[in-house]
């Protein structure tokens, strides 16, 4: 399999991110309504508001001030007030939908996204940053505030007013009608052409400001190690080189921006100087009043502040588009591992395990397992020993289905694992990893994850058989402590006691350990190996040893080498045979194999 690159990340494109934000826009379709109608309304007053202020301006420049003119004007005034109050209710209405809408899209967005991202393989999160996907599911959500935002408050007020303002003045004087309709027909090509051209400027800047992220990311989870190896000033350099890259390419964006807000600039003064003296020509015809100036002006402030809304905008859409594209194409992204159509959950009677053969490789040129053909009978406890390299870890990512077999298949009482649901499939297992990771939430959730139905009374009572609780109890909080993120506020023995507490809750009837014990002193060592001989009690048991005097006991022990089974057997047989088991036992002389 190969591993995904920075380089190799795509941008799914707008219409693809419309589609999807569309979909999930149509679970609130009666707040979305109300917004268009609220958007509708407030344009119509807005094109109204122009014709009441020529009636006004027309009244005052041919009439006589008197008492019928007075009383004209006034019901005019009343008209453009009523107007203004009219264009205040709908923009709270528009508001008011507006922020009801986006919140509930915007939560759906946030659980849709983190609810497909969880459910990627394990191969896809360990080549990616979690910073930048973290980031990538808060821009997915944040930049349909932006789009919505801008489409509501932008784009379809501006195409209505422009529309409108187009009819309205077309029914006024042909001429000067066409005349703006022939502009703004260019300004919108001009507008398209220009957006199109820095298109892939913004997604090259999205690309790196993910990348960004990302650096800042693995820096910041890494301080111990750069503090430890004096790296300040590499990271230094490393981080400068990232941000120089994020600079480079934001500085192209925004000067092409600025060029394009220089030529529509342009095209605003070329067509209000054109308006003005059409609208003379025929004013001195006699063909205009004063009120039809009044007219022009008010439609074109309206859309020239229309457009250099849009203009803003743009860059803000375009930057969303980008920003929504790179979570959009992980949605898109098939998952690594699926369940199959029809898959039917794990059904646990024995607790047999077969491996028939069985071909793993990551990638082409590095095959792990070849042809593998294992079989542990159900309550058997099984270790796993062989050189760095053997394929030990791999075996219990496969067993868990963290990746899926190159050919052959992983059956559990017979049922091909890569046919059953995964969540039945790893239900059915406890495991204990070297190295845990724990939530930054309490003991007591961390524990408790093993079973999460689990009383309070469960999880201690746990605790204690993991030989955790002593520890607990002399915290401030007890099992009301945050352990930190990735559980860095405890020592690794500690973790450790932690995840056997955790599997104890579970009481899956199979056991996966991977040298479950590496990581504690030898007194607690002792405490939890009383432990795991009462956790594994009736239970399928796998061990990977890297510590190999701890699976003197076992049923069986399997020597791994190059991906096959070198030797099967007790740890009697083995020592009595001549072979790689019993060369590691010298080697080690009771102490360490090389972890893999």
């Amino acid at each position: 399999m190969k591993k995904a690159t920075p380089k190799e990340r795509k941008s799914a494109g707008p219409l693809q991110v419309l589609k999807l934000y569309t979909k999930e826009v149509g679970r609130t379709w009666w707040l979305f309504a109300l917004v268009m109608i609220a958007v509708t309304g407030l344009q119509i007053v807005s094109l109204i508001s122009p014709l009441y202020l020529r009636q006004f301006f027309n009244i005052i420049s041919t009439g006589e001030p008197g008492a019928a003119t007075i009383h004209t004007l006034l019901i005019t005034i009343v008209w453009i007030g009523g107007l203004g109050l009219g264009a205040w209710i709908l923009q709270r209405l528009q508001s008011l939908s507006t922020i009801y809408m986006e919140s509930y899209v915007m939560s759906d967005l946030y659980v849709s996204a983190f609810d497909y991202l969880i459910k990627h393989s394990h191969h896809f999160f360990i080549s990616q940053f979690a910073g930048t996907l973290t980031r990538r599911v808060s821009k997915y959500a944040g930049s349909f505030e932006t789009l919505f935002d801008s489409f509501v408050g932008s784009f379809v007020p501006t195409i209505l007013y422009v529309v409108g303002a187009i009819g309205i003045l077309f029914a006024r004087n042909h001429v000067l009608g066409l005349l703006l309709a022939a502009w703004s027909i260019f300004f919108l090509i001009f507008q398209v052409y220009v957006s199109r051209l820095r298109q892939p400027v913004r997604a090259q800047r999205a690309e790196e400001d993910s990348a960004l992220a990302g650096t800042f990311a693995d820096a910041i989870s890494n301080q111990n190690t750069i503090a430890i190896f004096s790296g300040a000033a590499h990271e230094h350099d490393n981080t400068s080189a990232a941000v120089g890259r994020w600079r480079t390419i934001t500085l192209r964006s925004w000067v092409t921006d600025d060029y394009i807000w220089g030529a529509q600039g342009f095209l605003m003064v070329l067509i209000n100087i054109s308006l003005l003296y059409g609208a003379l020509r025929f004013w001195e015809r006699g063909e205009l009043t004063v009120g039809d100036f009044v007219l022009i002006q008010s439609y074109l402030l309206g859309i020239f502040g229309n457009l250099n809304s849009i203009t803003r905008e743009l860059r803000r859409v375009y930057d969303a588009f980008a920003d929504a594209g790179e979570m959009v194409h992980i949605l898109q992204t098939p998952h690594g591992v699926n369940d199959v159509e029809g898959a039917k959950a794990l059904t646990i009677t024995r607790g047999d395990i077969d491996f028939n053969h069985v071909h793993f490789q990551f990638n082409d040129s590095r095959p792990i397992l070849r042809d593998l053909n294992v079989s542990i009978k159900g309550g058997e406890k099984v270790a796993l020993v062989g050189p760095s390299g053997a394929g030990k870890s791999t075996i219990t990512k496969l067993l868990l289905r963290l990746y899926d077999v190159e050919s052959g298949t992983i059956e559990f009482d017979g049922q091909d694992i890569a046919k059953v649901m995964q969540d039945s499939l790893r239900d059915a297992i406890a495991f204990v990893p070297q190295e845990p990771i724990l939530f930054h939430r309490s003991l007591l959730e961390n524990i408790r994850y093993g079973r999460r139905d689990a009383t309070d009374e469960e999880v201690i009572e746990a605790a204690k058989k993991a030989h955790c609780h002593e520890f607990i109890s002399e915290l401030p909080d007890a099992y009301g402590t945050f352990v930190g993120e990735r559980g860095v506020r405890l020592s690794g023995g500690e973790r450790q006691r932690i995840a056997i507490a955790r599997a104890i809750l579970k009481n899956a009837p199979i056991l996966l350990l991977d040298e479950a014990t590496s990581s504690l002193d030898s007194e607690s060592e002792r405490y939890i190996q009383d432990s795991l001989e009462g956790l594994m009690e009736g239970k399928t048991v796998i061990v990977i040893a890297h510590r190999l005097s701890t699976i003197m006991k076992m049923d069986r022990i399997i020597v791994l080498e190059h991906g096959t089974v070198e030797a099967d057997g007790t740890h009697m047989e083995l020592i009595a045979s001549d072979g790689l088991y019993r060369k590691l036992w010298n080697i080690q002389a009771g102490g360490f194999l090389q972890e893999e």
